[in-house]
């Protein structure tokens, strides 16, 4: 390609992957970074050359600027591009990277902060004409402040971080919750997440969709809108299925929709790739954030528009003119979120070693991995492991092929979300196409992963072709293997996660980070009370005490990073406590 010969991936996993394929296809050498936790990983195999950067955690790795830069200046690169997630949305990165003669493919930085700040981005919102969700324009900095905005507007509402999205430090306020508490958590984990505890609030709208819209913008004043996406299938406030086109919409919306996303593009001097993103109810359109970088779920949009939306990002980056105007859509894509999770354990995180691994294939069928059997899942990142695209000439007949190839997908030795997107698939709601952002955590249930299926033990079904008397049979067995799917196989003993001790040795279920301790030593606690909070893979857990007793020791500080089974704490039960 014209003036970019180069190219290093400064991100992991598939993403990494996925941007290589299309640098390949251009014509442009690949360098891939790695971290500690992915010296054996997909992605560095995948570039022309591979650097290693640091240690497992992102501070170390992903996130340090300094080793990203000295890896691209020391393989000759001539250009960087971010990814999503850990440093995509960085301004000072952004710079960094064009300070060292190097091209950004991404958009400017001064458009990245300004939108990257929630509250600025509302302001901006409202300059072009483009309502936000009603709420606050400046940050809130005690839980006073949140209750007198409840005072006056009423139950639910949302605190959100003002220098973040994705779901991180962001807390609903239902009646009865504990304000001072949901107000503390969330400006934990905005701090951790963003380096930012500044936090804001809107109201919470109730069954609203969560509908964006794919924008391009270059340096020559050309705006494009590749159509919208559907992404109202959610829990925790993070996608699990995205889909393109959105169906259903009233009449005029999707230009509404198209309209302001340009506007605020504009209104912020864009020039890249970017999505903005909206809240959709029968009566409004309200802008909720921009997010200044290739989304995750960017597939579906490229397989209904027949655009590879990262080979748009390096055209842009290099100069090159858009055709403005809007896109023609045809079709209908799915994208579902491969996740180490346990759906039926709140979408538990579940890292580990993935024993077995098959993707589907067939028509219409795309996998975006970073993952083969054998690999890892770290707890040190996102847990993102592929995603699973499908497309056909309509929504019915998409989901029809999504129920087949999700079918075909085996991941053994941990859980998944394969069986969630199952079950929603299934359900009426979603087959109708009248999903909201509730929808999964309000109207849907999810079984308790099998933890033998978890560690690699469930037995794996196998049909075996017998030959009888000349007449071909097929006979139904179980064999020692893994799978992601439970077929009914005998009953068989499951595993357990680390265990609490009626002893009172608390001890960590899963590898994370110490957010906060919330108890001293010497204080008297009940059976169930919050000893800390254990953060992993963007989810903050609750480690509860499991004896009634006092406090004896405290064996983690705040930030500390701790490996599964570390002892957190002791408590010397007693029950008259």
């Amino acid at each position: 390609m014209p003036g970019l010969d180069s190219l290093l991936i400064a991100n992991r996993g598939e993403i990494a992957v996925r941007i290589a394929r299309t640098a390949r296809e251009l014509g442009i050498r690949t360098v891939a970074v790695y971290s500690e936790a992915d010296r054996h990983g997909l992605h560095p195999e995948f570039a022309d050359e591979a650097r290693f950067i640091g240690g497992a955690h992102a501070t170390d790795s992903y996130l340090n600027q300094d080793a990203i830069i000295a890896a691209a200046r020391d393989a000759g690169v001539d250009a960087v591009h971010p990814g999503y997630g850990f440093l995509s949305e960085n301004g000072a990165f952004a710079r960094a990277v064009e300070e060292a003669g190097l091209i950004w493919v991404g958009p400017p930085a001064d458009a990245i902060e300004l939108m990257g700040d929630k509250l600025a981005a509302r302001r901006t919102a409202e300059q072009a004409r483009a309502r936000p969700v009603p709420g606050m324009l400046d940050p809130v900095i005690s839980p006073d402040e949140v209750t007198a905005f409840i005072r006056e507007f009423g139950l639910p509402v949302l605190i959100k971080a003002s220098g973040g999205g994705g779901g991180r430090g962001m807390r609903l306020i239902r009646a009865g919750d504990d304000v001072t508490a949901t107000f503390n958590s969330a400006a934990r984990e905005a701090a951790a997440a963003f380096s930012n505890p500044e936090l804001y609030v809107e109201r919470f709208l109730v069954r609203p969709r969560h509908i964006e819209a794919q924008i391009a913008c270059d340096a020559h004043g050309n705006g494009v809108f590749y159509g919208e996406r559907d992404c109202s299938t959610q829990r925790r406030n993070q996608k699990l299925i995205e889909e393109a086109p959105a169906i259903g919409l009233e009449i005029g919306v999707r230009e509404v929709i198209a309209e302001r996303a340009l506007a605020i593009a504009a209104g912020c001097n864009y020039r890249s790739v970017g999505t903005v993103e909206f809240l959709v109810t029968d009566e409004e359109v309200y802008f909720l954030e921009m997010n200044t970088r290739l989304q995750v779920e960017h597939p579906v949009t490229e397989l209904v528009t027949g655009i590879d939306l990262v080979a748009e990002q390096i055209r842009i980056a290099t100069g090159e003119p858009l055709e403005p105007g809007h896109r023609a859509v045809r079709g209908h894509a799915i994208e579902f979120r491969i996740n180490a999770e346990d759906p039926g354990d709140d979408f538990r995180p579940d890292p580990g070693k993935i024993t077995r691994y098959r993707e589907p294939g067939g028509p219409g069928v795309r996998v975006d991995s970073g993952v083969r059997e054998g690999s890892v899942v770290p707890d040190a990142y996102d847990n993102l492991i592929a995603k699973l695209i499908v497309t056909a000439a309509s929504r019915p007949e998409a989901i029809r092929r999504g129920h087949r190839a999700l079918g075909e997908y085996q991941i053994g030795g941990i859980g998944t979300t394969i069986a969630a997107h199952e079950a929603i698939l299934e359900h009426g709601a979603f087959a109708a196409g009248t999903m909201h952002t509730q929808l999964v955590e309000s109207e849907i249930s999810f079984p308790p992963t099998d933890r033998a299926a978890r560690d690699g033990m469930e037995p794996e079904h196998r049909t075996l072709r017998v030959e009888v008397g000349g007449r071909l049979h097929h006979v139904d067995v179980w064999v020692p293997g893994g799978s992601h799917r439970n077929r009914r196989p005998p009953p068989m003993p499951a595993t357990s996660n680390v265990t609490q001790k009626d002893d009172g040795t608390i001890r960590a279920p899963i590898q994370g980070t110490i957010a906060a301790v919330e108890v001293e030593i010497g204080q008297r606690v009940a059976a169930g009370d919050v000893v800390c909070i254990l953060e992993a893979m963007k989810m903050e857990n609750e480690i509860p005490s499991p004896v009634a007793g006092i406090v004896d020791r405290i064996e983690v500080s705040t930030r500390q990073t701790v490996p599964v089974g570390h002892v957190l704490a002791v408590i010397t039960p007693d029950p008259s406590v």
